[in-house]
């Protein structure tokens, strides 16, 4: 008997059929993938298989820094209780050397340190010279010019040790990022139309009354492209600018702040309409770097929108109102949207047929008078329903309203 491949062709099989058939392109739901930026400003990066690791230990100051506060704890009291019991085993070599130790020593000799007679009180004495918390009845003396250096060295390695400990704690609880928690983004970002231009718009915020010095708003677009040489770039980062380009990305963040990029023939969004935009494999930076009025620190706040969290044809509400005189900001409103008449269309089908933006607004007018209608016929019928006075006065109403009607038919026919 055959094989089964030679009866079949395999031009005439079904996987061959198939492909001769011509499909139209579908839209496939893009596949989660890990975003650069998460939504609280860290970089979701990993870096691995580092050798020369001894590059971390050339600044020293910037890696106890950067580390856990778990990590630093440990470290902090592992060198001070290092330093104790270094210090202690010279302090007991110098009374083990001067024979403070002996149990049958004359009473004509004076001890280096008086009271010192084993390693116990000898650590006790390291602690008392280091932390300066008084010496009590143990106390150097004039007869080792030894125990005076290891006094001196003491002092000077505390001290050395408490400045960069200190320091290091200090610049842990005053870092820049601990100041940025306190800068909010909206939750999704917003593509709809200003100034008859598709613009892509996110909210910034401050929640203290401290401001921040010289703020700057600087956006970003990260995806994945591949080069007319067939380089892939896994992480292509492209600059975008900000209507405020003029001004160095300067913004007065006093009150929440809508940062708008109109999409032009210069933005990477130029070509992409509403469906491409979620099939699509890029990512928005945000980035608000700014100082401190209060410290001086530079700091700086980050968040990042994927295609999923950027709504299209819609707008923030408004969340600034005058209330007394007084200018009131409603932060439960921060994020809220709501649509708007927007082109599903790319920003260069915009360019090239103004007519679409036309059509959609006057079809979104005839919606919105559509809508009113039936709340206005809706409002007559709930009032018609009820008896009594609200009859009488829907009958007023309604022979006031035919009575123009009826005068301007007279007018016609005449």
């Amino acid at each position: 008997m055959l094989a089964r491949k030679s009866i079949i062709p395999e031009e005439f099989s079904l996987p061959g059929l198939a492909s001769r058939i011509h499909r139209k392109p579908v839209f496939r739901d893009r596949v989660n993938k890990a975003r650069f930026i998460a939504k609280s400003g860290s970089c979701n990066l990993a870096h691995k298989n580092i050798r020369e690791q001894g590059r971390f230990l050339q600044d020293v100051f910037t890696t106890l820094v950067d580390l856990k506060w778990r990590f630093t704890l440990v470290i902090f009291t592992m060198t001070f209780l290092c330093s104790w019991l270094l210090f202690a085993m010279c302090w007991w070599l110098v009374a083990f050397a001067h024979g403070d130790l002996v149990p049958n020593r004359t009473s004509g000799i004076e001890q280096c340190v008086t009271n010192v007679k084993s390693f116990t009180s000898a650590f006790l004495f390291s602690i008392e010279v280091q932390v300066t918390i008084g010496f009590g009845h143990r106390m150097i003396t004039e007869q080792c010019p030894t125990a005076i250096a290891v006094l001196i060295f003491q002092n000077i390695a505390g001290l050395i040790i408490n400045a960069i400990m200190l320091g290091c704690i200090f610049m842990k609880t005053a870092q820049s990022h601990r100041r940025a928690e306190t800068l909010i983004f909206s939750r999704n970002a917003v593509i709809a139309v200003r100034n008859n231009r598709l613009c892509f718009m996110t909210r910034v915020g401050d929640l203290r009354k401290s401001m921040i010095i010289g703020a700057a708003v600087r956006l970003q677009v990260v995806r994945k492209t591949t080069t007319p040489e067939g380089e892939v770039i896994p992480i292509h980062q492209i600059d975008v600018q900000t209507e405020s380009a003029a001004a160095s990305n300067s913004i007065f963040l006093l009150a929440p702040l809508i940062i708008c990029h109109t999409i032009n023939k210069e933005s990477p969004l130029y070509d992409l309409s509403a469906m491409e935009l979620q099939c699509s494999d890029l990512e928005v930076i945000v980035i608000l770097e700014g100082v401190v009025e209060t410290t001086g620190i530079t700091t700086q706040a980050r968040t990042s929108y994927v295609t999923e969290e950027i709504q299209w044809g819609h707008r923030f509400v408004p969340i600034v109102t005058e209330e007394d005189g007084v200018y009131s900001v409603d932060y439960s409103k921060f994020g809220n949207t709501v649509k708007v008449a927007t082109p599903r269309c790319s920003a260069r089908e915009l360019d090239e047929k103004p007519s679409i933006l036309i059509q959609t607004l006057q079809k979104s007018e005839l919606s919105h008078q559509n809508s009113l209608r039936k709340r206005n016929s809706m409002r007559r019928n709930n009032s018609m329903r009820n008896g009594g006075g609200s009859s009488g006065t829907m009958r007023r109403n309604n022979s006031a309203l035919t009575v123009p009607k009826v005068q301007e038919h007279l007018n016609n026919t005449s």
